[in-house]
């Protein structure tokens, strides 16, 4: 009997200050009430359009920074490659716009692009191993150095593309080697080709961008590809680390760092790190430029990290290079680093 009357006594005490908020809403309290929710609303309004002025403003002045470092990057880069020819390995597909403006920064700065070539999905497609284990065992024979005994299979195929752009022939070094035609004909080849290329490639390179793939989808998730990222990660990590040794330089040309990124994996491995060069933010003039830069660099006997995140410096130092000798000559160079090796 008391629970029932505490009951009733509760719902009647909720009635009677419901009752009471009503009345003096709609009564002494209703223009003071209003007044304050107006007021309120008004402020919110005011605040929400002041921030929206605030980051349009910002954006206008980081476009106009932007577009006057594009303006600038002629005069910044000119020069620092001059004689350099350059071969561009994308590692998938590439927005065109930031793909173009890579091309120009390496232009802008004196390079002949040799060749442009796109990594396909077989290249690590998991149901076309065994695919890939048969193209290595043939491409060993062309490797010169040879791979080492115990190579895995993306090592010998990320040899094998960096030598097909960069083996000149040692009796003219204008043109591929024999062998570095037959290893880039070989990945280009048939309906489950490895590589893409946009046209005949017939001048060895001396040097070569790696252009990593931009994930916005990714980049807004903060989501890892998991298992099959890992695989992807690595197999385009041994592409960098075979164009550096069979190049005279190598750089990557990277996303933003907002999301997990090829230079990440990079900079996570010290030993990776220490050889390396990489560029992050390559999707804004900035990187673009810095690109240019950090192959001259590169080439130039410095391993850095340009980006504005954590362990970058924000801007490469350009040095002057020496000329390339293009000498013929009657045997093959054995330094896998010199200009025009792997022949």
């Amino acid at each position: 009997m008391i629970d029932f009357r505490y009951h009733i006594v509760s719902l009647i005490s909720v009635f009677l200050a419901l009752a009471v908020g009503i009345a003096l809403g709609a009564g002494p309290l209703k223009e003071t009430i209003g007044d304050t929710l107006t007021g309120q609303v008004e402020a919110l309004r005011a605040e929400k359009d002041g921030l929206r002025t605030e980051l349009e403003t910002s954006q206008a002045r980081l476009a106009n920074s932007s577009s006057w470092i594009g303006a600038a990057g002629p005069q910044l880069v000119d020069g620092t490659l001059e004689g350099r020819r350059v071969a561009v390995v994308q590692l998938g597909e590439i927005n065109p716009e930031r793909a173009a403006a890579i091309d120009s920064a390496l232009t802008d700065a004196g390079a002949t692009l040799t060749a442009h070539a796109t990594v396909t999905d077989v290249w690590t497609d998991e149901e076309l191993r065994s695919m890939r284990r048969a193209l290595a065992g043939t491409f060993v024979q062309y490797l010169n150095p040879a791979p080492a005994d115990d190579a895995q299979d993306e090592t010998i195929l990320a040899q094998a593309l960096a030598q097909g752009l960069t083996g000149a022939s040692p009796t003219s070094p204008d043109t591929l080697s024999e062998s570095a035609s037959t290893l880039l004909d070989l990945l280009d080849e048939g309906d489950q080709a490895l590589i893409a290329v946009t046209e005949p490639v017939v001048t060895a390179a001396d040097a070569v961008v790696v252009v990593s793939p931009y994930d916005e989808a990714a980049a807004a998730t903060g989501t890892p590809g998991g298992e099959e990222q890992e695989t992807t990660t690595s197999a385009q990590l041994a592409i960098l680390e075979a164009a550096h040794e069979r190049s005279e330089g190598a750089v990557l040309a990277d996303a933003p760092r907002d999301a997990a990124t090829l230079t990440d994996a990079v900079l996570a491995d010290p030993e990776l790190a220490d050889r390396l060069t990489t560029v992050t933010g390559t999707d804004q003039a900035p990187g673009q430029i810095s690109v240019a830069l950090a192959l001259n660099a590169r080439i130039g006997g410095t391993t850095d990290h340009y980006g504005f995140g954590e362990e970058q410096t924000v801007l490469p130092q350009p040095v002057v290079l020496a000329p390339v000798d293009r000498t013929p000559t009657s045997v093959a160079p054995t330094d896998p680093n010199a200009a025009g090796n792997g022949g």
